[in-house]
């Protein structure tokens, strides 16, 4: 075999990108995660089927808030949507050459978003009708579903002559999911209300749409930064973390923003509007390691919102610490350990209490929340030294979030840097030779 034909640039630049890009998309401490979109043909129709859709967060702490998932797809033949419950298309397209019935819609690649809560009854089938606001399955199970109906007709109307539909695209509410072609599974099976009799579906396909962060953002979308009670430096996020901008993208301050043009107009991606910060990232993160006891260790954590443009429902906090295995108590957030390998216990996951601090508002005065957290210490592992009180890792709603330098993290006084120790001996010579000079 001729290897030599391998050894391009070119190559190994699509070979990167290929394995880089794939990886981005496994989360590890989500490894299972996922969103999954069934559906259920539950009847035929003389032209078509009548499926109802429903959309699964199978991921521990992703959601989708607010203003909602936007679902699409391409038809394989020229089918058209004659009627929607619990959803609707966003567009009819061109439905001229109907007569009398006219379609819902008739777009060869319609787009599908949720109706917005309070609509007639009529309309409405289970678990739609949200905004298309879906919770994470760790935050609420019951919560993580969505579903519409949709008479699908010119198409067929048997299980061998109906074409699955391709080229599914999910936004939630922006960028960075990535979606399968649809799939032929066992058809689903349905219980009654009063459990005594089962339904069958005449047929049913699934598509899985897994998230990447490289796909939602060229940048980060949050930082941390840290400080201890040992060490009266405070370790800020790193400059530009969530990407450099100028002055025409921020508001310089809190007293500048009712002269912001566009301030409360929301976009469909939810594009941030944040304060300038040397940062530039709309969620700053911070860890404080805040007492040191003889059995346990104290921190608090507080998150602080530079977006003026969006409230953050639902949100979740993920961090990673080793001695989150064996925490002893949490004040004001809610918390659940994550579990993704048996042999791993160090991951936990933070929200809000229902109504009372599942909000973070935008920023300004109320635009933070705080906890603090009692760990036990384990008397093997436990230490102050090297950053070992700071966490692994930290997520805001599924996005990583950029940390500081290891070099930057606070020290305990007689575990200086190098570079601070090696300065304080100059420093002290210096005064040395001045004191013998002088006697």
């Amino acid at each position: 075999m001729d290897f030599d034909r391998f050894s391009s640039p070119f190559f190994f630049a699509v070979f990167f990108f290929l394995v880089f890009s794939r990886a981005e998309a496994y989360d590890y401490l989500d490894p299972t995660g996922n969103i999954t979109l069934k559906w259920d043909v539950i009847s035929w129709t003389p032209d078509g089927y009548v499926a109802v859709v429903t959309m699964t967060n199978f991921q521990m702490y992703r959601h989708i808030m607010s203003p909602g998932w936007t679902l699409g797809w391409t038809w394989s033949k020229k089918e058209v949507i004659w009627s929607m419950v619990g959803a609707q298309a966003t567009e009819q397209g061109d439905c001229s050459k109907f007569r009398m019935n006219i379609p819902h819609s008739c777009k060869k690649n319609p787009t599908v978003v949720d109706l917005l809560p309070g609509v007639p009854y009529n309309q409405q089938i289970a678990n739609c009708c949200k905004g298309g606001v879906v919770s994470s399955w760790g935050q609420d199970p019951s919560a993580a579903v969505s579903s519409f109906q949709v008479s699908v007709g010119r198409s067929g109307s048997t299980n061998k002559t109906v074409r699955l539909p391709k080229n599914f695209t999910l936004l939630g509410p922006g960028l960075g999911y990535t979606c399968s072609q649809a799939k032929i599974v066992p058809p689903t099976v349905f219980l009654t209300s009063d459990g005594r009799r089962t339904t069958r579906a005449m047929m049913t396909w699934t598509v899985t749409c897994t998230y990447s962060q490289l796909l939602a953002s060229r940048n980060p979308t949050c930082c941390v930064s840290m400080s201890s009670f040992y060490n009266s430096t405070i370790t800020p996020c790193r400059t530009c973390a969530c990407g450099c901008q100028n002055n025409s993208t921020c508001v310089p301050s809190d007293s500048m923003i009712q002269s912001v043009v566009g301030l409360n107009t929301p976009t469909k991606d939810n594009t941030p509007l944040v304060q300038c910060t040397q940062h530039n990232c709309p969620i700053r993160v911070h860890w404080h390691v805040k007492l040191n006891y003889k059995e346990y260790w104290r921190v608090k954590i507080s998150i602080t919102n530079f977006n003026y443009r969006l409230n953050y429902t639902q949100w979740t906090l993920v961090a990673q610490h080793p001695n989150l295995n064996n925490i002893t108590q949490v004040f004001s957030f809610a918390y659940k350990p994550l579990l993704p390998y048996i042999s791993a216990n160090d991951s936990g996951m933070f929200y809000g209490v229902k109504f009372f601090n599942d909000i973070l508002m935008e920023a300004g005065p109320d635009g933070n929340i705080q906890t603090e957290l009692i760990l036990q210490k384990d008397k093997n592992t436990f230490t102050l030294n090297k950053g070992w009180a700071f966490p692994r890792k930290v997520y805001f709603n599924g996005d990583e979030c950029m940390m500081p330098l290891p070099d930057d993290y606070p020290y305990l006084p007689n575990s200086a840097p190098k570079n601070v120790i090696g300065l304080s001996l100059v420093i002290s010579a210096f005064f040395l030779l001045e004191l013998l000079a002088f006697w």
